[in-house]
């Protein structure tokens, strides 16, 4: 008997304890549930365009602080009406307005509130607050795909009209041609204005040095035809012919006609010198206009930057191979650098890789039967055996080189960090927005052990789990001066 009785106390004592525990767990959960806010709270609903990514019982947020949870999402003509619970210490205005706003990359997200000014009346329990579209992570991912296929049809007629064997020889060609004839232009300018110069100054070698010798020749003159003058008047008569008087006569004829002759050649060199005075003439422009010989001297500095400049322009060309340890095979590189100064080039890459070009359509399908879904999204995933192309901008900045452009057919950027006097080489790149869900980030180290020839190895695709691959090669670089070496060598047939 005292055996039941026990049996019976213990049966009432479990009774009791799961009781308590059910009482005190439904009591827990009120308090410390998401919907279970402490206080009053009032309701109030609004209507989206497109409620993917929001659930029941997640939070409301002002300024980044939860101040409710939705309650209810329903579909209201053809719009997703959501009902959401406030606490009642947090006034809403009529001017105020709900939006969705992503909270991560990966589809999630939260409903926030603008809760407006205190001008307007407050929203009551049960009215509704209008609602505004905000940006999403799909939108600007669709938006970005279609910029890289623009950017990808731009590229491809570039790389049809400059990536061939032909086109590249005529680059060369036409780069030497224009070489050789700034070359030659530029000595026959300086060729020119040397001999102009020497012209200038002989004329002013002549002007400067003519005048005196001319004076003191007529002073000369002068004084022999006084001496004349004095012998003759020291006799009157007539010398009779053939003797001494005579001569000197005849001579003082002589000499006036020749003093006649140098008048007139005086008169013509004093022109001249007038005309080179007043800069009339070719040689009197040259001396005088200051405008024509800064114009000549302008022409002669813009043809002599024009030529520097092509001069300045190096090329560098690499082949690079990597073998791909998950992939199991090789992944071939040919990069095309211009770079008309050591801080910034232009880069221009052809890859073959192994595992082809992904590419991700998504397709949004909405509908209005109440029984479906309101809006179906279709995911498509597709990859091709493609080549890939690269067209950067890289600039220097110290021991770090910032690249940004297209990288591997999509949109990239990258930065090099440069070391041992550049001959170690880490590379980060981020490119392939749109293949996955996460972009494709690579990391790359490379080193100069022999002159030319570089080791690389590497991680591929670092974010995405299911295509990270370990890459190891060689590469070699080189320059235009390496090809005018090579070049000599290489025999070309007819």
């Amino acid at each position: 008997m005292a055996s039941g009785l026990t049996g019976i106390t213990q049966g009432v004592k479990v009774a009791v304890f799961v009781i308590v525990l059910s009482v005190a767990g439904w009591l827990v959960y009120r308090w410390v549930a998401k919907d279970g806010r402490p206080g009053k709270t009032y309701a109030v609903y609004t209507h989206l365009n497109d409620a993917t990514g929001l659930v029941t019982k997640s939070r409301v947020k002002i300024a980044g602080i939860p101040v409710g949870y939705i309650d209810e999402i329903s579909l209201d003509q053809g719009k997703a009406k959501v009902r959401i619970v406030v606490d009642e210490g947090v006034p809403i205005f009529h001017n105020g307005a709900a939006a969705k706003r992503a909270s991560s990359l990966l589809g999630e997200y939260n409903l926030v509130i603008i809760p407006g000014t205190a001008e307007a009346p407050k929203v009551k329990d049960g009215e509704e607050i209008p609602a505004v579209d905000a940006a999403t992570t799909d939108k600007i991912m669709q938006d970005v795909a279609v910029i890289a296929e623009k950017v990808k049809l731009v590229a491809t007629q570039a790389a049809s009209a400059f990536g061939t064997d032909e086109s590249g020889k005529q680059m060369k060609e036409l780069v030497k041609n224009l070489a050789e004839v700034s070359k030659e232009l530029n000595e026959t300018v300086k060729e020119n204005r040397q001999a102009v110069k020497a012209t200038v100054a002989n004329i002013e070698k002549i002007t400067n040095v003519a005048v005196p010798k001319v004076n003191a020749i007529l002073t000369n003159v002068e004084h022999v035809t006084s001496d004349f003058k004095t012998i003759l008047e020291g006799d009157k008569s007539k010398a009779p012919p053939g003797s001494g008087m005579a001569d000197v006569k005849d001579t003082l004829a002589h000499v006036k006609e020749a003093s006649k002759s140098l008048e007139t050649t005086m008169k013509h060199t004093e022109s001249v010198i007038g005309r080179l005075d007043r800069g009339e003439g070719t040689f009197g422009r040259l001396s005088k206009d200051e405008t024509l010989i800064n114009e000549v001297e302008g022409v002669v500095g813009d043809v002599r930057e024009f030529t520097s400049g092509i001069a300045r322009v190096q090329t560098i060309i690499g082949l690079r191979n990597e073998y791909l340890l998950r992939a199991n095979g090789f992944k071939s590189f040919f990069e095309l650098r211009l770079q008309p100064r050591e801080d910034k080039y232009y880069m221009v890459e052809l890859i073959s890789d192994p595992r082809g070009m992904t590419t991700v359509t998504q397709i949004d399908t909405t509908s209005s039967d109440p029984y479906r879904p309101a809006l179906n999204r279709e995911v498509r995933t597709e990859t091709r055996n493609t080549l890939r192309f690269s067209f950067m901008f890289a600039r220097r900045l110290g021991p770090a080189t910032f690249l940004f452009g297209i990288r591997e057919s999509t949109g990239g950027l990258g930065v090099t960090l440069h070391a041992l006097d550049d001959r170690l080489e880490l590379r980060s790149d981020i490119f392939g927005f749109g293949e996955n869900i996460r972009p494709r980030w690579r990391e790359h180290l490379s080193y100069e052990f022999v002159r030319r020839l570089w080791v690389v190895l590497g991680v591929d695709d670092i974010l995405n789990d299911a295509r990270t691959d370990y890459f190891f090669g060689a590469q070699l670089r080189f320059n235009d001066e390496d090809l005018k070496t090579i070049l000599p060598f290489v025999s070309v047939r007819p």
